[in-house]
């Protein structure tokens, strides 16, 4: 293969003769032509056959050793002929092509039979999705090493034992020496990396290699290059041999392209795998996190780790070996020019000493902004999602306005921090640039100034050029390779930071189905798990099949003893056995966004006798029989389709389908009215119900029910106070009897001043005919997708120019400056182009050039006129960038909070927290960096073609045809690549929804022991978006390629145009051309990155777009001139034949309601659920606009209203109390305009004032999202505080006592009527004993006025108010 040539000899003939030894060296081609002859067939036969894998057998690995060994045997032969000609040792080319082709022969087939077949599975694909719209069904399946459950489970085994490891080892153990570039410091990051390079560093460490071939190639172009100018620069020199080069020219650079690409598919692909990790990773943490761990993170946070943090990383495997290959490629860049200028080419090396640690400052200065920009991204997404969970709350008083405020407070830091690191990027991208051509100039200078006899011929100049071209490269790559590893440092240790929070104990609790007739028995201690009181040294033994009830004030600490026995509290002390499988049915509902099966069977098998059975005990058929799809009814995101009555049943059926040993309640009775209530426990919880034989643990405000428990907790203070059989509990006259006769003394202060007397008993039979009703949100709540059709939809509009509405979001005026900049800087970048060839072409007189000092005055010049362009530029696009988001995020806010509560009824929360964190990173960052790239890689192009134009026009010819080709391959890979990333997009959405999901109902979960199911359903997920991922991963390597390929045939094309036209161009002028067309490949194949990412990210600008042209509501202000200041003065509300329906395509949820509210009544509103008493109250502040008539306030219209202006001046306290995530003053007081001792007096008249003073930080207590660390009651009596301070001159109370025990209840129905003596107050309440001390009843039925009089009356007039008295006990 390698056989010695000796040295030629030329003569005046050589051209058409070649010497025997040449001849011979020619034969050994014959072999290697055959092989790749016969490759195409070879191929088509392994595709027909299905023979298109390779066997990883012992033969194949023998192969492959000595063809890696021949491969470096050819190499080494090639760079040592090389060597030879330098030292000036004449060699025939052909010894240099033979081993190049021995190589390229024995390393392509080899290597790319599988690839070439991958790219035939692409063809088909790119022409289908070019030819028709691609579904989720056209992607190829996902190979299993690919798969969420074999990449996660090796990863995160890794972790688990890295991170044992670093906590055995500790922070003293020899951290210095173990340091890694991520984590500088000891720290969990630190064992994350070395999970991730445990799983993917092999496949990491062939890609290396595959660049560091890549640049054995791209080295070998300017040596290529130098013996090309030679025969250009020698007029005797046989036309053959400058055919020879340009082909060789073609044939590395195409080597160059296979071996770079397949580096970049491999990092692409490890991107993909990574993030299949990371999503893994962090929703298996969600499953294993303590209570207290969860209330220091939120799911705006999660959500930006799985989208933002990921997308860093995988940039940063992209970008990791830059850190380490441009040094090396700077290094032999200055090899090489000392070979070509002596010591003169030294002088760069001051060029590196003053700007690299420069760079590095300032990429250290930069860090700094990012981590800052980062964490104002984790207060906005932890805001965002807070408002849009509860985007209910802010409407109804119109608090809108100032979370957007806050909002956009928050975002203008985080883009401040965001144009101050993009400032210091341009500056650092500036200096790397300049530093060529400030090299460039020191060498030349030096080198021609030092001695008057260096000529700068072109040679030496453009070869220079080609090698500062390199140089240029490896400029460009460092900084993005600092920056990228800067910015994943970040992203790490926050990870890491994450999957290193407190896990729950697993040991606290255990099952033992085997042992379900012995006792259950625990011992849960105390706990910091919330601001109420825990359980303390709590000594409790429960019977199996025993019914127990747990009873106490609010924040006593029942619901944390449901989540003691769970395991999920810290256990000080003491120990907790529980025999057997385990349901909970937890105080807020929680409900999944499936079908109302799938929320009942809850993973197991449908039995559906035993299904029917569950549906009749907890009441649900009627609610199914109100649904045309029944119970493949499709619930809504957090169950927006249904009641709270509805949820709360749902989540009780889930717990009796389940047929567990041990049933948790956590007050499942309080949403649902006495006579369902009634049904439930005889039917499902009681003696008698379908849980007769199993343990239940009961807490309760329902005394009613009391009587028929085998056992009663009672819990004061988190200390159990008594416990015993209802009769042991009365005889015993102790703290039971105590909170009945409590009860019984404020109930006694209803009955107008009258003292109650009489014995225990009597208090009891009061108790034993108190039912408690609360309220359910109304059928007519159901959204039409799921009352006719049982399906939500979420609509998607196409927006069709999210280029110009980009542009348009940063003006005019920065885009044109924009573009004179780039044209400013292209254009001195092609005049010191042309300076140099002319400089190149001076004439050698007396050994020396003329004008040297001159010509390298006016090339200083023009160089930093190109600096200055290329800062302008750069910054002028950034400074755009930051523009357009910011607008673009106000505008796509404005459009999102100004939307009616319908639409977030129908769009699921995940859709709105991708676009609010990966859609607004894209367009933050990447969106400009893509614009930036892709304007200076089309301008480069450009000057590119406009020399190659002017050296050779008839290039032309060839320069139109390749552009053409390209278009068409542009325009056929866009197409599909666009759907495949719609498609990975719209895959997306459902992770981060799902996530969210299981975020909130962890609990339940866990108490389930689902977990396993809960994994593979986000494994399914997170496949099926990666499935989009992998054929795009591919269609952008296919693209590159065949750009390049188009590249290396320019340069081929001018290569031989300058050989043809050899005795009409000077070398000066070749060597311009052919140096700058050089340049193509990359330039190409960065811009066609650069575009086809830009078109795949500018998506984002299209799905922010998706809002605009959604139905807004009512402006928030109106300039009402016949408003006085102190709109509502009395309260009064008029109803005028006024009808409401949800939907135009449902039917009236009212139904021409006439009724008259004087000013400062008490107005109690009853009826079933589903009769249209929440739908009076949506009507009231206008959640849902009129369909007929009006409503009058005060004499005032209220649809001539601003809605902000309207729900300022009416305070609602809705059924689920919501606080949100920060200090306890903000969320009493969230516009700040009450005092301090406002704030007080408030907490004072709610009983909280105690209750805040025992808390650590008192006013300034941090409250977690949602309030977790709160009890329910708690919470609603801070809301209750809250309406205390807004002083409205209307109150609607929407059953805001139902999480209330009856003491609490009572106190707060007293300090109501006290303190809004002067307002006019709305009670809707199932229980009816709430409302029986208001002015006058408002009795709803089938959306209908039915009756409307004092309570007395109504009692009198055996309607269907009696009734409902009556099933209360209390006539």
């Amino acid at each position: 293969i390698c056989a010695p040539v000796p040295p030629c000899t030329e003569g005046p003939n050589s051209e058409s003769q070649l010497t025997p030894p040449e001849t011979n060296s020619l034969l050994l081609w014959f072999p290697c032509l055959y092989l790749w002859l016969a490759f195409p067939f070879y191929l088509l036969y392994l595709q027909k056959h299905s023979r298109g894998y390779i066997r990883m057998s012992a033969i194949f690995k023998t192969k492959m050793v000595l063809g890696l060994a021949l491969v470096l045997l050819c190499f080494s032969r090639t760079l040592y002929t090389l060597w030879e000609i330098s030292r000036g040792i004449p060699r025939a080319p052909a010894v240099v092509i033979s081993p190049a082709l021995h190589m390229g022969t024995m390393v392509i087939p080899t290597r790319f039979a599988q690839i070439f077949n991958r790219l035939a599975l692409l063809s088909r694909l790119l022409w289908k999705g070019y030819k028709q719209p691609l579904t989720t069904e056209d992607l190829w399946s996902l190979a299993e090493e690919n798969s969420s459950e074999e990449i996660v489970a090796k990863v995160g085994a890794a972790w688990r034992k890295n991170r044992e490891a670093a906590e055995r080892g500790g922070p003293g153990s020899s951290a210095d020496e173990t340091t890694s570039l991520f984590q500088p410091e000891y720290g969990p990051s630190k064992a994350l990396l070395k999970a991730f390079w445990s799983a993917f560093g092999t496949s990491f460490l062939v890609g290396t290699l595959s660049l560091a071939i890549a640049d054995v190639f791209l080295f070998l172009i300017p040596e290529t290059l130098s013996f090309f100018l030679e025969f250009i620069a020698d007029p005797e020199a046989p036309r053959w041999k400058g055919y020879l080069f340009a082909a060789l020219l073609f044939s590395l650079g195409c080597l160059q392209t296979v071996f770079e690409q397949q580096y970049m598919y491999r990092c692409l692909v490890l991107g993909v795998r990574l993030r299949t990790a990371v999503s893994g990773l962090v929703y298996r943490k969600i499953l294993v996190m303590s209570s207290a761990a969860r209330q220091t993170t939120t799911t705006g946070e999660i959500v930006n780790l799985v989208s933002v943090d990921v997308q860093k990383l995988m940039d940063a495997i992209i970008y990791l070996n830059g850190t380490w290959l441009a040094p090396v490629r700077i290094l032999i860049c200055f090899v090489f020019l000392w070979q070509l200028l002596g010591p003169s080419a030294l002088t760069a090396i001051a060029v590196f000493l003053f700007l690299l640690p420069l760079n590095f400052v300032i990429s250290k200065k930069r860090s700094h902004f990012q981590e800052a920009q980062m964490k104002y991204k984790d207060d906005r997404a932890k805001l965002t999602s807070a408002a849009l969970g509860d985007i209910k709350i802010l409407k109804l008083h119109g608090w809108e306005k100032k979370f957007m405020e806050k909002i956009l407070d928050i975002r203008s830091q985080e883009l401040q921090a965001l144009k101050k690191s993009q400032f210091l990027f341009s500056l650092s991208l500036t200096s790397f640039h300049s530093s060529t051509f400030l090299m460039t100039f020191i060498m030349f200078t030096v080198y021609t100034l030092a001695d008057a006899g260096n000529i700068l011929n072109a040679q030496k100049v453009f070869v220079s050029l080609a090698l500062v071209n390199i140089l240029d490269r490896a400029h460009s790559f460092l900084p993005f390779s600092i920056n990228a590893v800067v910015q994943a440092k970040v992203s790490m240790n926050r990870l890491a930071a994450f999957l290193a929070l407190e896990d729950l104990n697993q040991t606290t609790s255990g099952s033992d189905a085997s042992s379900r007739s012995k006792p259950n028995r625990g011992f849960p201690s105390s706990s910091n798990w919330n601001a109420s009181f825990c359980p303390c040294r709590i000594n409790l033994t429960i019977p199996h099949g025993s019914l127990c009830a747990v009873v106490g004030p609010v924040g006593a600490g029942k619901s944390s003893l449901l989540s003691a026995l769970l395991g999920e509290l810290q256990r000080m002390e003491g120990s907790l056995r529980m025999k057997g499988t385990v349901a909970f049915v937890p105080q807020k509902p929680w409900v999944q966004g499936a079908t109302m099966e799938e929320n009942i069977t809850f993973g197991q098998r449908v039995d559906r006798n035993w299904y029917k059975r569950v549906i009749d005990a907890c009441a649900l058929q009627p609610d199914l029989d109100s649904f045309l799809a029944g119970s493949q009814t499709k619930i809504g995101e957090k169950g927006v389709n249904i009641s709270g009555g509805q949820k709360q049943r749902l989540s009780l059926a889930r717990a009796v389908y389940r047929r567990a040993d041990i049933c948790l309640l956590d007050d499942p009775l309080s949403s649902v009215d006495a006579q369902v209530g009634q049904h439930i426990f005889e039917r499902a919880i009681g003696p008698n119900g379908l849980l007769k034989n199993k343990t239940r643990i009961l807490v309760t405000s329902a005394v009613q029910f009391l009587p028929q428990m085998d056992n009663i907790i009672v819990i004061v203070n988190g200390v159990i106070s008594e416990m015993g059989t209802f009769q042991e509990l009365l005889q015993r006259q102790g703290a039971f009897a105590d909170f009945l006769k409590s009860h019984s003394a404020d109930r006694a202060e209803e009955k107008e001043g009258k003292e109650v007397k009489g014995t225990i008993l009597q208090i009891i039979w009061y108790y034993l005919i108190h039912f408690s009703r609360t309220n359910s949100a109304e059928q007519h709540r159901l959204l039409p997708s799921a009352r006719s059709a049982g399906i939500l939809l979420t609509q998607y509009e196409k927006c069709q120019t999210p280029y110009l509405k980009y542009l348009r979001a940063a003006g005019g005026l920065l885009w044109a400056c924009t573009v004179l900049c780039f044209a400013w800087q292209q254009g001195a970048s092609f005049c010191r182009g042309l300076w140099l060839s002319l400089w190149a072409g001076d004439p050698v007189r007396n050994g020396t050039q003329q004008n040297t000092r001159l010509r390298l005055g006016v090339f200083f010049f023009l160089g930093l006129a190109q600096a200055a362009g290329k800062f302008g530029s750069v910054a002028a696009v950034f400074l755009a960038g930051v523009v357009a988001s910011r607008k673009l995020f106000r505008q796509f806010l404005w459009d999102v909070v100004r939307s009616p509560m319908a639409f977030f009824d129908v769009t699921p929360s995940g859709n709105l927290l991708n676009r609010f964190s990966k859609e607004t990173d894209s367009i933050d960052c990447i969106i400009p960096d893509k614009l930036k790239s892709l304007l200076g890689f089309l301008f480069n192009l450009l000057e590119i073609c406009t020399v190659i134009t002017m050296a050779t026009p008839l290039a032309v010819v060839a320069i139109i045809p390749l552009t053409a080709l390209y278009a068409v391959f542009q325009n056929f890979f866009v197409i599909t690549s666009c759907q495949l990333k719609r498609l990975e997009a719209a895959s997306r959405s459902p992770i981060y929804s799902h996530i969210s999901e299981t975020f909130q109902g962890t609990d339940v979960i866990r108490a389930y022991k689902d977990q396993q199911r809960f994994m593979a359903q986000n494994d399914f997920k997170v496949d099926r978006n990666q499935r989009a991922s992998f054929p795009a991963v591919v269609a952008d390597r296919w693209l590159a390629t065949n750009t390049e390929f188009l590249g290396n045939s320019l340069v081929l094309c001018a290569a031989l145009l300058a050989v043809a036209n050899k005795g009409h161009l000077s070398p000066g002028t070749v060597g311009f051309s052919v140096s700058w067309a050089l340049q193509i490949t990359g330039v190409l194949n960065w811009m066609i990155r650069s575009l086809a990412e830009l078109d795949n990210t500018i998506v984002s600008v299209e799905r922010m777009e998706d809002y605009s042209k959604t139905p807004k509501e009512a402006p928030w202000s109106l300039s009402s001139h016949f408003l006085h200041e102190n709109w509502p003065s009395e309260g009064a509300i008029v109803f005028r034949r006024y009808s409401l329906r949800y939907r135009p395509d449902l039917e009236l949820a009212l139904k021409s309601i006439n009724i008259k509210i004087n000013g400062r009544e008490k107005i109690g509103i009853a009826g079933r659920t589903g009769a249209g008493k929440s739908s009076l109250a949506a009507g009231i502040v206008r959640l849902v606009e009129a369909a007929e008539g009006e409503i009058l306030i005060d004499g005032v219209n209220i649809a001539h209203v601003g809605l902000h202006d309207l729900r300022r001046s009416i305070t609602v306290i809705p059924q689920d109390p919501v606080l949100f995530s920060g200090s306890l003053r903000m969320n009493l007081d969230p516009l700040d305009t009450s005092s301090d001792e406002e704030i007080w007096a408030a907490l004072e008249q709610t009983l909280l004032k105690n209750f805040v003073l025992d808390l650590p930080d008192q006013l300034a207590y941090e409250c977690s999202e949602g309030g977790l660390n709160l009890s329910v009651g708690q919470r609603q009596l801070i809301c209750l505080a809250r309406a205390l301070l807004q002083k409205a001159k209307i109150l609607v109370l929407d059953e805001a006592t139902a999480a209330m025990d009856l003491e609490t209840e009572l106190r707060v129905r007293s300090t109501v009527r006290t303190l809004f003596r002067e307002c006019t107050v709305l009670t809707i309440a199932h229980r009816v004993n709430t409302i029986m001390d208001h002015d006058r009843i408002l009795v709803i039925e089938s959306g209908q006025v039915a009756e409307f009089d004092t309570p007395e009356a109504l009692i009198a007039q055996k309607g269907l108010f009696y009734r409902m008295a009556e099933e209360s006990g209390l006539v």
